[in-house]
């Protein structure tokens, strides 16, 4: 998966390409509900300044990847008290956010100008720095990527990195907004047995009060996967490939109908791992990568330069698109993950972000 987490890139596409290819939608699709965090005995987070030109101190960096992560990262720790409308996973700004765009290597590609955007906010007391990545795994390439996290150390000397977002399953039992937190990243290497690949791991364990807390399940939103829109997503596939795949072989074992409340699985601080991408590959029903959370394109890599750093880090990721049907062709599992992801990925995206967001409240 992309590590911004968008199937399209493993379809052979950039984030940039992804970037302009019509997203696909469902019909009367709800807003994101405002947030009432007292709820869980909490206050929502606050909005603080920041000086241009330079990142600020905080105590945690969250940082997230795609237009619709953005949009449930906002709504979560900047614009809970108002809904949310389904329109805005396709937004790519926000207000009160600001460009990092300096300090950029010299063999930087032209077409890449910056490395993302950032906001300050408050979380029980503590500032916790908000940031949405223009520098992934595929592009412009890893080495921009771990410069990205070396700067937003060195400048924020953060106790704790999170990174969060959609991602592929790996689990062949993990249905549509699955949220799986791990402290582990395991790097893929094509060619090469699985046992070598190089894994980035740390003891960072996520504290689960508020997780745990009897009005936790009352803030996360439900998936809204109904069997019309899914029917209507299948239809949409049949177009493109010139086709006639039923939605049962799209859908093995109803893994896109999601659960009437998503599962929260806090696997942190033990031996669990995601697995970090930069090619296409997909967890399918034969459970090839099962031994994995999920499989997302950037957080290996973060781990890598946390860990060179001696800075906490985690991973707080969603299922956007469950495991394809092993039996379909490679290019039918991508395109459907895609359409998946495309209209859905905002609403399990904002379970992953409250989830990331009671880590640290």
């Amino acid at each position: 998966m992309a590590g911004q987490h968008n199937p399209k890139a493993r379809l052979g596409l950039s984030a940039q390409q992804a970037a302009t290819r019509p997203a696909a939608g469902i019909a009367q699709a709800p807003p994101l509900p405002a947030i009432d965090f007292s709820k869980v005995g909490k206050s929502a987070p606050t909005p603080l300044n920041a000086s241009p030109g330079r990142l600020p101190a905080a105590s945690a960096v969250v940082i997230t990847w795609a237009d619709a992560e953005w949009a449930a990262l906002e709504h979560v720790f900047c614009s809970s008290s108002e809904a949310m409308p389904y329109s805005a996973r396709e937004r790519s700004s926000w207000p009160g956010w600001q460009r990092l765009d300096g300090q950029r290597p010299a063999s930087a590609p032209r077409d890449w100008s910056y490395w993302g955007e950032y906001r300050l906010v408050q979380v029980s007391g503590r500032a916790v720095l908000l940031f949405k990545s223009n520098t992934h795994l595929d592009w412009p390439g890893g080495a921009y990527l771990q410069e990205l996290i070396r700067l937003l150390i060195s400048q924020t000397r953060p106790g704790l990195v999170l990174s969060i977002g959609t991602a592929g399953g790996a689990r062949p039992l993990d249905h549509l907004g699955t949220v799986r937190a791990v402290s582990a990243a395991t790097l893929y290497q094509p060619g090469r047995p699985q046992t070598s690949w190089p894994e980035y791991r740390n003891a960072w364990h996520a504290a689960d009060t508020t997780i745990n807390h009897a009005g936790f399940a009352e803030l996360l939103v439900p998936v809204p996967t109904r069997e019309s829109d899914l029917q209507a997503l299948c239809q949409q596939l049949n177009e493109q490939h010139g086709s006639a795949y039923t939605l049962p072989q799209l859908d093995p074992h109803g893994l896109n109908r999601a659960a009437a409340l998503p599962q929260i699985d806090d696997q942190t601080g033990g031996t669990a791992s995601l697995l970090t991408t930069s090619t296409f590959v997909v967890g399918t029903t034969s459970g090839n990568y099962a031994s994995f959370a999920c499989i997302e394109m950037d957080d290996a890599l973060v781990g890598e330069a946390c860990s060179s750093a001696g800075t906490a880090f985690g991973f707080v990721r969603n299922v956007s698109d469950p495991v394809q049907n092993a039996a379909l062709p490679a290019r039918v599992q991508g395109d459907w993950g895609s359409l998946v992801y495309d209209a859905y990925g905002l609403y399990t995206s904002v379970n992953g972000a409250l989830t990331a967001w009671a880590m640290l409240a």
